[in-house]
């Protein structure tokens, strides 16, 4: 039974979740009060958002600066430093004029994108070890210590399937990113060592988008807009359908290249590059608010 449905003085009242997954569960304590277990505040070890209302906003803006000790910032602060990375090679990409007047030809752009793609990798993973590590749901929320895990194996819980996917998907775009430094490929080799990793990680990035926004709306769609939870997964999500779009049109056809086709494929990894930039940062004051103090 995934995420120990079953706790010891605990009775579980009502599970529910999109189908096959459960992302929420309400238990009955022996005194007969409830406590709430979601998925997502679970692995992350974020407080209930019903608790957290009560931090005024000023508040949690000046803590979600600096929070070195909590992972969870690690993670929107180096997916932040990826997306600013591809945001800017899809700028100097689109507007030739910018990278001419800093001196920089097509492979140093492309090297950007690269460079881009390490810290995607890095905030993937962490991600992953985090879901990877977030133990059973016990009374009280109290955690016992466990020998971490570098993987992990948990394909029924909703969190990790989705972490997994996204750091699969960032090592494709490692491969993408690093091939597209190579001079002189034809047509055929382009889409071999380019846009193949480009569009099977952006499937994997879609996916895992998508899984990461229906465990915060446990359901398959839910509008949620005051919930920051539902915003970060919310805009990151619209951020891997711009980078699949982007995907689309960067194929290669033999011939000369299409421009517009080109523009189109740049344009929107700009888009998503921006959606997950916004979507980490995000994920700052989600941890703040969400945090006990």
């Amino acid at each position: 039974m995934n995420n120990n449905e079953k706790v010891t003085g605990l009775d579980c009242t009502e599970a529910i979740g999109p189908w096959p997954f459960t992302t929420r569960r309400t238990y009955q304590k022996p005194d007969r009060s409830h406590t709430v277990w979601r998925s997502r505040h679970h692995r992350k070890a974020l407080v209930l958002p019903e608790a957290a209302k009560s931090l005024a906003i000023t508040e949690t803006l000046l803590r979600c600066l600096w929070m070195p000790r909590k992972l969870n910032w690690w993670i929107g602060i180096i997916f932040a430093i990826g997306s600013l990375l591809f945001a800017l090679a899809s700028v100097l990409s689109l507007w030739p004029h910018l990278a001419t007047a800093w001196s920089l030809d097509s492979t140093q752009i492309n090297a950007i994108f690269f460079a881009g793609s390490i810290p995607f990798t890095i905030a993937a993973y962490l991600q992953l070890f985090q879901a990877a590590n977030a133990g059973e749901f016990l009374r009280d929320n109290a955690r016992p210590r466990q020998r971490p895990t570098l993987l992990g194996w948990r394909p029924h819980d909703i969190g990790w399937l989705s972490s997994a996917l996204q750091f699969a998907g960032t090592i494709l775009f490692n491969i993408n990113t690093l091939d597209a430094m190579l001079p002189s490929l034809d047509w055929l080799q382009q889409d071999l060592e380019i846009w193949a990793p480009d569009f099977v990680g952006s499937i994997l990035f879609l996916a895992s988008g998508y899984l990461a926004f229906i465990e915060t709306c446990h359901a398959h769609w839910a509008w949620e807009p005051g919930n920051i939870s539902w915003w970060v997964t919310f805009i990151n999500l619209l951020g891997c359908v711009a980078f699949m779009i982007s995907a689309v049109f960067a194929f290669v056809l033999p011939g000369l290249p299409n421009a517009e086709a080109v523009t189109v494929s740049v344009a929107f990894t700009l888009l998503g590059a921006v959606g997950f930039f916004v979507g980490s940062l995000l994920m700052l004051p989600e941890t703040a608010s969400a945090t006990k103090s």
